[in-house]
């Protein structure tokens, strides 16, 4: 079953009743290393921008950047989880993305993103990938080969093509 982080996770660490962290620099990224992958799972991530007074910046990137779910994502995830373990956050501030929008949802820019990933494939095992449709901002994309198994090939894959192409909704690899 899949958790997100605005979600309670019982495998998510806890601090002991009365334990808090510091407001540091590597403490905050730590939190977020706990709320990654979660949304690397889902082709963005987040990146710690600067950290003023007792205010985080964040900035949240690739496919979170543009998700309709973002503020919740933000407010409820990362925000709820940073101050759970830094009580001393007073604020946390979401930084508008001033980066390229990506690419439109064609079939031309699902393949440009497959061209820039095939050459790994290589390295990994060997296999191939390509198109195999689009359907209501679902892009399904055919894997084969040896590397068809290994997970973190697939959730590659996921997450260049989200990352490229901020309108896709969801990847299913068949």
């Amino acid at each position: 079953e899949k958790h997100y982080p605005f979600e309670s996770d019982p495998e998510l660490p806890a601090h002991a009743e009365g334990s808090s962290s510091e407001l540091t620099r590597a403490n905050v990224e730590r939190v977020l290393d706990e709320v990654r992958p979660y949304l690397i799972a889902d082709g963005g991530n987040v990146e710690l921008v600067d950290i003023v007074d007792k205010t985080v910046r964040l900035q949240l990137q690739g496919a979170c950047g543009s998700c309709p779910a973002s503020t919740t994502t933000m407010s409820m995830g990362i925000k709820r989880r940073l101050k759970e373990e830094i009580p001393s956050i007073e604020e946390v501030e979401e930084i508008a993305s001033e980066k390229d929008p990506g690419l439109p949802l064609t079939a031309e820019s699902v393949e440009k993103v497959l061209a820039d990933i095939r050459p790994y494939l290589e390295g990994a095992g060997g296999g191939e990938v390509g198109l195999h449709a689009i359907d209501s901002g679902i892009v399904k994309v055919k894997l084969e080969g040896p590397v068809k198994g290994i997970m973190t090939i697939r959730v590659a894959i996921t997450q260049k093509l989200r990352e490229n192409i901020p309108d896709i909704l969801a990847v299913q690899i068949v």
